[in-house]
């Protein structure tokens, strides 16, 4: 193993920031000691712990200690950085963690500009904002998205993003509940349940956590679980469409699934993040559904839609109608939670969002959604030109491929290592994403052709 990548391996995988202190990117001459530029890395990792002379007598969250390896995008970071090492001349495309790559419309951008430049003056300036977030946002949101289906703006709490509002809601749950998630999954529902000590430990013979029901989705069952076989559980993690199969749920596949909440006595939290990449009649909210505003809480960002990624924007939506067992309002303990942790979303940022749901910017949202969606076309036509079975793509910008037999681990290394392509196992989402792996359609166009000409040429 060369100095380099002896370096490389004594990276915690979950040290992102190490990640972003310029790892694989070649520094210039004069900017580093001649042993480090010999390496052309920036030689920022921490000392070994066992040379601490002093600790604390404060114990670790056990909780923490269940948690297996590194979170999943971190550890594909790591390893993509190793790979660069090793290949420091190769263009390396990723299509692998679900960043979006497109500009945000200048109509959304302007409105931030003009928010930002207004806080330089006495009159536009502002401080602290509602935690809940800006009135007229609320509004906007509750009409945009929630026209016709009862929800009010005061039903909505704006955020910095679906992600963070997930770990606020498990914090609102706490840690005497049992959860189910869909398998595959994002792993950000599955690692706050660990976190907030709601989980058994993790059985490596089965690849779970212990008090998690996973519901198994796969193409036999059309990525819906027979939730037959389903144990009652209090919490009920659900995204549609899908991340990663990139399926949406049917209305009568929801109305199941408000069904099963209901007889049992549940909470839904449904992730409608990628809502707008629906094509067909399938729901773009659950509370499309009836009775689901007694049994269900909403998620959402601007994140996928707008380009906000960075810029960090979303809501959660918790009905009046959604009561705990004791007849406690659901809303108001998260209000609680909300202005206990949080001070509001960037008053800029909401501005982007109050342009988002303008009009032009609706359009413009429509448009970048529509150029991610014809990556996602070119990307399902080549690996079906190649015999594979390939889900999703339709209704989100992922693409589910199936490697039947094969370890997900296995096929994401021989991919990067023989194209220089970044995708992302399947296993990583849970047991159910064994021998598959996602690849993400955002990406500039004359990546995601080149990505897919590599890929022909490793499969034909």
């Amino acid at each position: 193993m060369s100095s380099a990548l002896q370096i490389s391996a004594s990276i915690s995988s979950n040290s992102s920031s190490f990640l972003n202190c310029g790892f694989g990117i070649r520094p210039s001459k004069s900017s580093l000691p001649p042993a480090s530029r010999s390496h052309g890395i920036c030689l920022c990792v921490a000392a070994p712990s066992e040379q601490t002379a002093y600790k604390t007598k404060v114990s670790r969250n056990a909780n923490m200690a269940k948690l297996q390896a590194g979170y999943l995008f971190p550890e594909i970071a790591r390893r993509r950085s190793a790979h660069m090492l090793k290949y420091p001349d190769a263009q390396v495309i990723s299509l692998g963690i679900g960043d979006t790559t497109e500009p945000i419309p200048e109509v959304i951008t302007s409105a931030m500009a003009m928010r930002a430049h207004s806080l330089s003056t006495v009159e536009g300036y502002s401080g602290y904002g509602a935690e809940q977030g800006d009135k007229n946002l609320r509004a906007a949101i509750a009409s945009t998205f929630y026209g016709d289906l009862g929800i009010e703006e005061t039903d909505i709490f704006v955020s910095d993003g679906a992600k963070c509002d997930i770990s606020r809601l498990q914090l609102l749950f706490g840690s005497n509940v049992k959860m189910a998630v869909q398998d595959p999954s994002y792993p950000a529902y599955v690692d706050s349940s660990v976190i907030v000590g709601q989980t058994g430990l993790f059985q490596k013979d089965i690849e779970k956590y212990g008090n998690i029901e996973y519901m198994r989705c796969t193409p036999e069952n059309g990525f819906f679980p027979d939730l037959s076989t389903v144990s009652k559980t209090d919490i009920i993690f659900f995204c549609s469409p899908n991340n990663p199969t990139g399926s949406a749920s049917s209305r009568d596949q929801l109305m199941q699934l408000v069904q099963f909440a209901k007889d049992n006595g549940s909470i839904i939290v449904y992730d409608s993040a990628y809502a707008m990449y629906i094509s067909d009649d399938s729901p773009q909210s659950i509370f499309e559904i009836p009775g689901a505003k007694e049994v269900a809480i909403e998620t959402s960002s601007f994140s996928k839609y707008a380009g906000f990624t960075g810029v960090r924007l979303g809501w959660t939506v918790i009905p009046k109608e959604l009561l705990f067992s004791d007849g406690f309002p659901v809303a108001k303990d998260f209000n609680r939670i909300v202005c206990t942790c949080f001070n509001g979303s960037s008053n800029i940022a909401q501005a982007g969002g109050l342009a988002c749901l303008s009009s032009e910017g609706l359009k413009a949202m429509k448009d970048v959604i529509g150029f991610y969606k014809e990556n996602t076309e070119i990307i399902v036509d080549t690996f079906t030109s190649l015999g594979f079975n390939v889900y999703g793509g339709k209704n989100a910008p992922y693409v589910w491929v199936h490697f039947p037999g094969r370890s997900s681990w296995d096929v994401f290394a021989e991919i990067l290592e023989k194209t220089h392509l970044v995708t992302t196992p399947g296993s990583g989402f849970g047991p159910g994403g064994e021998g598959f792996i996602r690849v993400s359609a955002f990406g500039h166009r004359g990546n995601v052709l080149e990505a897919c000409k590599r890929l022909k040429q490793l499969y034909k």
